[in-house]
């Protein structure tokens, strides 16, 4: 695709067949006008962060792909996808259980501060389970706002966890 901006989407799922969401929406992803999918992570099971407690472990991954579609219309993109496999916004509860999650990560290297739109997803850089999946594909990508690599970023992470563990 000619004039296309390389995107990272960070994918996850704790209800359901959690697997069976991931691969169906990359292949929603996939077969969707202006946009080619590269590659995708391996899946990777983690511990819901925040949120009410008891909700079950989730399956995350992260993928990189090609658009020629503008940022908000790649975002409305990621959101219909996200109801196609019933997640409902308006009824879930804040970092609650959800059988499809699609966070937009990266788009080429624009900075987006919108009502409806950050990029630089604005947590991403503390979240080891979105920086692990995204180190099986890009270590060296640099992030924007610590100025370190994915890998270098990841080490950090996992030192201050074994830090506060000790």
């Amino acid at each position: 695709m000619s004039g296309s901006e390389a995107v990272w989407v960070a994918l996850g799922s704790n209800l359901g067949d959690r697997r069976a969401h991931l691969e169906g929406a990359v292949a929603a992803l996939s077969s969707a006008d202006d946009v080619e999918v590269m590659r995708v992570s391996p899946w990777i099971e983690t511990l819901p962060e925040g949120g009410p407690s008891g909700q079950g472990n989730y399956l995350n991954g992260c993928l990189e792909a090609r658009t020629e579609l503008e940022p908000e219309t790649f975002l409305w993109l990621l959101q219909r996808i996200e109801t196609q496999f019933g997640r409902d916004r308006a009824r879930e509860e804040r970092h609650g259980p959800r059988p499809l999650d699609l966070d937009l990560l990266l788009f080429g290297t624009r900075r987006i501060h919108s009502p409806t739109l950050s990029v630089p997803h604005p947590r991403m850089e503390e979240r080891t389970f979105v920086l692990e999946p995204l180190a099986a594909l890009a270590p060296e990508l640099v992030l924007g706002g610590c100025g370190r690599s994915v890998r270098e970023r990841l080490a950090e992470l996992r030192a201050r966890a074994a830090e506060a563990r000790a």
